[in-house]
């Protein structure tokens, strides 16, 4: 609402309004005069400022007229009254890709769905529920009581949702009625004239009073045709802007639908009219759509568009004004010709643009859909406009979801309207006729379609009328009346000329001679065929549930079958003579004459005649069709074609034909179409059989397969194909007579379910391997719900199991279920068939069965087919089987095959299961099925009777993996022969029986035996081995039995000997380092080197890469310009440098080559630089393929050789006192004189470290020092080619080898990634030791190792510089400048580089020297004592939580700590008083954990000597191990010891850590303090249930769009920010690039590397760099233990905490760039993604 004075303005307008004698003319004359002031005033327009008029000049007035006085009063007034309980429908109009979601248990179809909200708060979510990403354009079902069986409102919408449902006419006051009446009359006339408007319109005279202005607007509209680029290259040409302005314009018109790009003069907008449409037509040969329009024609048709929003906010208030609007909307014209407004806004849809359509399709839903009454005058009326809407839509290029035709889903799913629209509209008819009407185009002159040359894009449109034709058929009704029959009938009648045309179209003919030039079109009648197979099901559906609808359905569609002319006959009937029978037919070959694949009318009418045997009503059926025309002979005439065509396919008789040919047999019997082809096929041969002689239909099948010569002796060749042919002919035709008379699971054909059909399904899919959920469903046939009926069986045949890591779930075959497999069911694929049998083999073979895979027992067939089985005991059968087996005896090795013989054997045993149940469930007198007899008798006299061949087959060496079929079938035949004789059968029966038994306990005896023989072998050979040992006992005494095989222990001198067992690696004390590096092999020329100093060089595979996966801080980052870094690392661990390895050893000679080679190959590859950065040194591991860019040079570990009683003696001299002093000296020493002279006058603080004036600079040397070693040529080059690589990628920038931050850099990856290790093992709760693998172990000795050694090939001041700057922290060192306080570094960090540059201060001007291995245990022992009691003083001042205080603890601890808390508080203002003891040792104790474990880690690399053996255990709590890390670094247990050891040499430094500024600021809080231990970072927390994730990105609003467009939620794992992707609206810079938003993410909070889950699409993407990324499955997954990406299936998603966990060691051990690279390899990248503006 507005202002007080706007409101004053608003109702005196209301009451000149109301009082003027045409009410509606006077509000149309105000707005037409008000609406060129506020809008297109400028070439831009101006939203907020537009918004603010309009609603101040225009919209208040038009409440305060609608209410009669303050809209604000008058609204409180009607809620009040109740006049404003709006429905109860939630109505929510669906964006798309927003998540919606159906539940399976409870729509009445899947078109029923929830949004987000109803969802979470309905009893659905308890329910088997689907999810996926709406279209848009749809609306939430909640509150519709038709949309669901239960359950129909969520908890919001509960109340009065029968009264929302019922159009009860919400009386408003007469007054506010009639001013709504007359408001929105004028304001939807209004709308809708504008809407409709056109170029070239005449425009009513008010609208041409204000058109004045020569100003005229050039509009660009949007169209499909042409691409982003076309489009930006046509407008810089036309109005010359840059690229960046152009690119807006278009992605404006691409959003809205259309754009001014020009305001001027009529003339100026015209040439640029002319330049767009020239410019766009030359590209894609047709021109953009561009008008002129007139500024104030722009301005109301801006206003209209405001109007309908605003509209769809009045009705919203109440019921009543919804009622109001909908009476205005459907009012039929003053002109009778005129429809009402509602149809003239639909039929002009098509030419109205995105943002209109938008608008007019969004007022629809809140108005018309949402009130019963008025949605079914709004059906009748979209109905009657059916066609020409189509029409439209198919001319359009717009998609369907912003089309009017998409509103069909929501009228004809309605089960009500559908009815009423079948019974008032006829609308099947209606559908049926448009669509004919538009393929009318592709019939031929025998009034069949032919698709050759058609458009696609118009006939994909074409077919989603089919959606229309599926929703009105998809509840069947219940009751039926005699105007629904009528109707229904005909629309089916329809519905078969539709057929008709389909009814043998596209026929083929088979090429002789040369291979078909162009292959011929397919895809578009199988296409339809796809459409059609749920509608061609439903129409049967709804047939059968009214048996006067079944019957005269079936009358029908035997009227259409008889019209149809279809590959006609061309020859007059003949005699054909098999076994004393007379087949009278016409000849017919398959392979010479045309044969379409196509026969709906044929298959619909076998499936009616199954539903009529179903409902008992077949013997009605002369009563509607003459029985003499129902000759199914001739019926069944097609579909055998169409099976032969299929067996001379599969034959390769058709090659020449081309592939077209075999993708439609491949369709045909695929699980998308086979329901309602092949399927039905065979039934219509099934129904054929049953009514047949079976003699003559063998006969014809015979026929047709053109084997009748062959089984009948007339025919012989020598032609090895024609042989072959015929073979695999026979092969087919056997397979058929299996499947006809095996085939009984359809209700109707026998007496199953539809839950015992798709059971029998599932077990043979389960029969080939176990298969995942997703897997059983692809292969199960879909209704038209799109539910198989898995979940309804799948628990009764088979057992899931879980997925692990990787993988998922897969369900296995109950052994019980194992007797209904059928090797030859008729739904199995070639591959498929092999497979099965082929597992199922095996799997009798382990359970110790025979081989044969017997035919399983069938259920009898129903009354109607019973006669089917007579198939299997007639003459021409037997005669059948007689031939083929009598080839194999003969063994006439050309005319038979082992296929063939396994079918013929299979069809016998299916003919002697089906006696044996005969006789068992009737007297044998009442059985006349003698298949026995007769395979005994026939041909008996001259020993060719079925039964003496399979004698003769059992001792044929060639059909040995046939033995255990055979002897079962001839143990049938004793059975069948006892039942007949009712006797028990024969011993010789037993005896058969009892062999397989045999065989197996005589395997089992055999397998023992063997078993006990090596048992002997294995003894014999120990024996051996120890009297060996006997023997030469001397050779083994000097050999520790814990010694590992070739190390020279025995050779040890005695110092070492007794030393051997210290576990110390720091100061005098050190242990003995082992053998260092064994004997390695190249992995490229798979030479062994032992690997020494002179020695070319041997490397490490490695990559380097900046990481944050220790931050304290997510999102800083470090820079070289500000602060300290790289010298000093942050204690927060913002940004660090990490080094990993695959543990490949090449040698460097041999990877430069190799890396060469690489960089020649890769260049040329497509899309290489996605997956390796040539550029950056990446290649990838020869022998693993895991990403590197460097590699680490091996180097070998100095020998120790420490002498333990001089070290002794020069501990007693040199203290950690005269080292400070020592070394201070030694930094003075080594400066220039002149500089020292100049800074003679050093503060007082420093004065007690340098008093003693008499230290000589030299000192140093004193205690011991050696020459560095030298290296080999090729280990310095890698030592420079490793350092270079880790200071480029470490500090991002250029490659600089001289840069005095290259040593800095490699001590900082050496520590940072032995932190990362640490954090690693912790987090995963391993031991500190024992459990890295060797890759890692190697590869995290071979950095340490290189570290420590890269100072060589610096220059030795820069070094001694960067030494002398670290120890300023620790120690007073006079002139240096900007030495952070303790609070400001991380001590790991320091004391790496302090260790590893000390050896630089041993450096003399002329001689290379380094210090002695006593020098150096001392300078490692006193640098750890200093830099941790320097850490511990760290921990203190960091000290913020004193609560949980652990007691029990050493009191003499707590006492010493006490005290240095005390002496710590003297010198530091702000720390708290009265904390206790014990809680400080425990805080310090937990604090330096990290500390401690993380040097132990680097001097265990740095020296080899072994850690204790308890460190390769887990620790049973956090502190436990303290003691050993402690012991291992020459530490007291106590801490705080070193503190009372050295007190007067650290009181001053604590003074002076304590008195830095910076401690004081970080107390107060003004600066950030890091606590210790630090926290360790994990991904962050996910829900459980996916949903909730979902229902969080719906609410997700980009902040910087204002829009409703799709947005991308993209959740970042590391700090848990949801983010806009892939979307231009949070677009960035970076470094002058424009990244999105994922990418400029990563930059800060992952260093570049980056994890996100896009919440939508319910997958990972790992990102790299700005142009490598990859996805990875989420760790989500369904009930059935798999991901579903792109939330494909839909079903319910939970957390796997095991793969959320291998995500997290993903990134913790630093993968990501590795997984990228891997995935990027496999998939062989054809076209290159975006991944920065992700």
């Amino acid at each position: 609402m507005a202002d007080g004075e706007s409101s004053v303005n608003g109702l005196q307008l209301c009451t000149r309004w109301w009082e003027a004698s045409n009410r509606g003319a006077a509000i149309l004359h105000y707005i037409l005069e008000q609406v060129p002031h506020i809008y297109c005033l400028e070439a831009e327009p101006q939203p907020v400022d537009e918004e603010q008029q309009v609603q101040e000049h225009i919209l208040h007035p038009l409440e305060c007229f609608l209410f009669g006085e303050d809209p604000s009063v008058g609204l409180q007034k009607l809620e009040h009254k109740n006049y404003g309980s709006s429905s109860q429908q939630c109505g929510r109009v669906f964006k798309e890709g927003e998540t919606v979601y159906s539940c399976r248990d409870c729509a009445i179809d899947p078109t029923c769905v929830l949004c987000m909200d109803c969802f979470q708060n309905s009893v659905h979510k308890g329910h088997r529920y689907k999810m996926h990403a709406s279209s848009g354009g749809g609306f939430c079902d909640c509150g519709d009581l038709e949309a669901w069986k239960t359950g129909p409102c969520c908890s919001q919408h509960d109340l009065g949702t029968s009264v929302a449902m019922e159009t009860d006419d919400c009386v408003l006051e007469a007054e506010l009625q009639e001013r709504a009446q007359t408001l929105f009359q004028v304001l939807l006339c209004y709308i809708t004239d504008l809407m409709v408007w056109e170029e070239g319109d005449e425009l009513s005279e008010e609208m041409k009073q204000g058109m004045n202005e020569n100003t005229y607007y050039c509009v660009l509209y949007n169209d499909e045709h042409h691409s982003y680029d076309q489009v930006i290259y046509a407008l810089q040409r036309a109005i010359s802007c840059d690229h960046n302005e152009a690119h807006t314009h278009t992605a404006l018109i691409d959003k809205e639908g259309r754009r001014a790009v020009k305001r001027g003069t009529l003339r100026t907008c015209e040439q640029v009219k002319d330049l767009i449409r020239s410019n766009s037509e030359h590209i894609t040969q047709q021109a953009l759509r561009v008008e002129i329009l007139h500024s104030a024609v722009m301005a109301h048709q801006t206003f209209a568009l405001r109007l309908g929003t605003w509209l769809q906010q009045i009705i919203g208030y109440s019921v009543g004004f919804r009622q109001v609007f909908c009476q205005v909307a459907l009012e039929p014209g003053a002109d009778s010709d005129k429809p009402c407004l509602i149809s003239r806004l639909m039929l002009h849809d098509a030419r109205l643009y995105k943002g209109a359509r938008k608008v007019i399709h969004e007022l629809i839903f809140c108005s018309l859909l949402m009130e019963t009454e008025y949605k079914k005058q709004f059906a009748m009326k979209f109905t009657e406009h059916y066609k020409q809407l189509q029409e439209d839509f198919i001319s359009d290029d717009h998609e369907r979801n912003i089309s009017v035709t998409a509103l069909s889903v929501q009228i004809f799913t309605v089960p009500t309207l559908a009815r009423q629209l079948i019974e008032e509209g006829s609308v099947i008819k209606v559908i049926i006729d448009t669509v004919m009407e538009m393929l009318r185009e592709h019939l031929d002159n025998n009034q069949r379609f032919h698709f050759q040359g058609y458009n696609s894009d118009k006939f994909f449109r074409v077919q989603v009328i089919f959606h229309d034709l599926r929703y009105i058929l998809i509840s069947k009704p219940t009751t039926w009346t005699e105007q629904l029959r009528g109707k229904f009938l005909e629309g089916f009648s329809a519905f078969l000329g539709l057929l008709n045309c389909m009814q043998g179209m596209e026929e083929v003919k088979r090429q002789f001679g040369q291979h078909i030039e162009v292959e011929p079109e397919w895809e578009a009648g199988f296409s339809i065929q796809i459409q059609l197979r749920h509608i061609l099901s439903m129409f049967q559906d709804w047939c059968s549930s009214d048996e006067r609808v079944l019957l005269l359905a079936f009358q029908e569609c035997h009227r259409a079958l008889l019209r149809c002319t279809n590959q006609p006959f061309h020859s007059e009937p003949t005699d054909s003579y098999m076994c004393k029978h007379i087949l009278h037919i016409r000849p017919y070959k398959v392979s010479q004459e045309p044969v379409s694949i196509h026969l709906p009318i044929t298959r619909l009418l076998a499936g009616l005649y199954v539903l009529l045997c179903q409902a008992d009503a077949v013997k009605y059926l002369p009563d509607f069709v003459d029985p003499q025309h129902l000759d199914f002979s001739a019926f069944a005439e097609y579909p055998l074609r169409c099976v032969v065509l299929a067996a001379e396919v599969s034959a390769e008789m058709w090659r020449r034909n081309g592939l077209s040919l075999v993708s439609q047999v491949y369709y045909y019997q695929d699980v998308k179409c086979r329901d309602e082809m092949f399927d039905k096929d065979i039934i219509m041969l099934q129904i054929a059989a049953s009514k047949m002689d079976p003699n003559h239909f063998l006969m014809l099948v015979l026929l047709r397969f053109e084997l009748f010569d062959v089984f009948n002796g007339n025919c012989s060749s020598k032609d090895q194909d024609l042989l072959k042919q015929w073979n695999r002919l026979t092969e087919e035709m056997l397979n058929l007579l299996i499947i006809i008379v095996g085939e009984r699971y359809v209700p109707g054909i026998s007496n199953v379910t539809k839950q015992d059909v798709t059971m029998r399904e599932v077990i043979h899919l389960l029969c080939i391997e176990p298969m995942a959920h997703s897997s059983l469903v692809k292969g199960l046939p879909e209704n038209e719900s799109h539910e198989t009926g898995l979940e309804s069986v799948i628990a009764k045949v088979a057992t899931f199991k879980k997925p692990g890591v990787s993988g998922h779930g897969l369900y296995e075959l109950k052994k019980e279920c194992l007797k209904e497999f059928n090797p030859f069911f008729y739904h199995y694929t070639k591959s498929q068939h092999s497979k099965a049998e082929d597992a199922q083999k095996k799997r009798r073979a382990q359970d110790g069965s025979d081989k044969a895979l017997r035919p399983p027992v069938p259920p009898p067939f129903a009354p109607a087919f019973s006669s089917i089985v007579r198939l299997l005991c007639c003459d021409v059968f037997i005669h059948v089987l007689r031939r083929v087996l009598q080839r194999a005896v003969e063994e006439r090795c050309t005319l038979w095959s082992e296929a063939m013989i396994q079918r013929a054997l299979h069809l016998v045993g299916q003919a002697l299961i089906e006696e044996k149940t005969q006789l068992e469930a009737s007297n044998v007198d009442e059985v006349t099925f003698d298949f026995s007899h007769k395979a005994r008798t026939v041909g008996s006299d001259h020993g060719k009777s079925l039964f003496h061949f399979l004698s003769q087959m059992k001792k044929l060496p060639s059909l040995d993996a046939q033995k255990d079929m055979i002897n079962w079938l001839l143990q049938m035949f004793e059975i069948v022969k006892c039942l007949r004789e009712k006797s028990s059968p024969s011993a010789v029966c037993a005896v058969d029986q009892t062999k397989p038994e045999e065989s197996f306990q005589d395997r089992k005896r055999k397998a023992e035996a063997a078993k006990l023989h090596r048992q002997k072998i294995m003894a014999q050979m120990s024996a051996m081995q120890k009297n060996f040992i006997e023997t030469h006992k001397m050779l083994y005494d000097n050999v520790p039995e814990s010694g590992s095989q070739g190390e020279p222990t025995a050779f040890m001198d005695c110092s070492a000997m007794e030393f051997e067992e210290r576990h110390v690696a720091v100061g005098p004390q050190q242990g003995v380092c082992p053998a260092d590096w064994e004997a390695l092999t190249c992995i490229l020329c798979q030479e062994e080197q032992e690997v020494q100093a002179q020695a070319p060089a041997m490397v490490l595979t490695a990559c380097v890469q900046r990481s944050t996966v220790l931050t304290q801080y997510r999102g800083k980052t470090l820079s070289t310009k500000e602060g300290s870094y790289p010298l000093f690392m942050p204690p927060d661990l913002a940004v660090g440098t990490h080094t990993g390895s695959c543990g490949h050893v090449m040698h460097a000679t041999c990877w430069q080559k190799y890396f060469e080679a690489v960089q020649n190959t890769t260049r040329n590859r497509l899309h290489a630089e996605l997956i390796i950065d040539l550029e950056n040194g990446e290649y990838m591991c020869p022998l693993c393929k895991s990403l590197c860019n460097t590699v680490v040079p091996l180097i070998p570990l100095e020998p120790s050789k420490l002498n333990y009683e001089s070290a002794e003696l020069v501990g007693e001299v040199l203290t950690l006192p005269r080292w400070i002093q020592i070394v201070l000296a030694r930094i003075k020493g080594l400066r220039p004189a002149q500089r020292a002279d100049s800074n003679a006058d050093v503060g007082k603080e420093e004065a007690g470290f340098l008093e003693d004036d008499q230290t000589d600079f030299r000192s140093i040397h004193s205690f011991g020092v050696q020459p560095p070693p030298k290296y080999s040529s090729s280990i310095t080059e890698m030592l420079v080619v490793c350092a270079t690589t880790v200071h480029r990628v470490g500090l991002q920038t250029a490659p600089n080898e001289l840069c005095p931050h290259v040593p800095v850099m490699t001590w900082n990856t050496c520590a940072y990634t032995i932190q990362a290790i640490e954090n690693m093992l912790q987090e995963e709760g391993k031991a500190l030791f024992g459990s890295l693998q060797n890759r890692q172990l190697s590869g995290l000795k071979a950095v340490v190792q290189f570290s420590a050694v890269q100072r060589l090939k610096s220059s030795q001041t820069v070094i001694q510089k960067h030494f002398t700057d670290m120890l300023a922290v620790l120690v007073p060192v006079p002139d240096t400048e900007g030495t952070p306080s303790v609070l400001e570094v991380d001590f790991f960090h320091l004391l790496v580089g302090l260790v590893l540059s000390i050896p630089a201060l041993y450096q003399e001007e002329n001689v290379d020297l380094q210090p002695s291995a006593i020098s150096t245990a001392y300078n490692h022992l006193h640098l750890v004592q200093l830099l941790t009691m320097a850490h511990i003083v760290q921990v203190l001042l960091s000290l913020h939580d004193t609560s949980g205080v652990i007691g029990g603890r050493d009191e003499e601890e707590a006492k010493a700590a006490e005290a240095l808390y005390s002496t710590v508080s003297q010198h530091t203002e702000g720390l708290r008083s009265g904390v206790s003891g014990s809680m400080i040792a425990d805080r310090v104790r937990r604090g330096i954990l990290p500390f401690l474990r993380c040097a132990a880690l680097f001097f265990n690399c740095l020296t080899g000597v072994p850690p204790p053996e308890a460190l390769s255990s887990t620790a049973e709590s956090p502190d436990s191990h303290l003691p050993l890390l402690c012991s291992y670094l020459a530490l007291p247990c106590n801490l705080f010891q070193l503190f009372q050891e050295h007190r007067d040499t650290v009181t001053p430094l604590i003074q002076r850590w304590c008195g830095n500024e910076a401690i004081l600021k970080a107390l107060k809080g003004e600066i950030n303090i890091v606590r210790y231990p630090r926290k360790r970072n994990r991904l962050i927390d996910l829900p459980e249930d996916y949903s909730v994730l979902l229902n969080q990105a719906s609410h997700f609003k980009c902040p910087k769009s204002s829009d409703d467009e799709r947005k991308h939620p993209t959740l970042c794992l590391f700090c848990g920010t949801m983010l806009c992707s892939q979307s231009p609206c949070c677009h960035v810079q970076l470094d002058g690039e424009e990244v999105g938003a994922c990418t400029a993410h990563a930059a800060s909070c992952g260093a570049g590397v980056g994890m996100f889950l896009r919440v939508r699409e319910c997958e990972i993407v790992l990102m790299a760099s700005r142009t490598r990324g990859s996805t990875y499955p989420a760790p989500y997954l369904d009930d059935y233990g798999e991901t579903d990406p792109q939330l494909g299936r839909g079903n319910p998603l939970h957390l796997c905490p095991e793969r959320y966990r291998k995500l997290q060691q993903l990134w913790q051990q630093h993968c990501i760039l590795e997984e990228i690279a891997r995935s990027l390899e496999v998939l062989n990248v054809m076209f290159a993604f975006e991944w920065q503006m992700l």
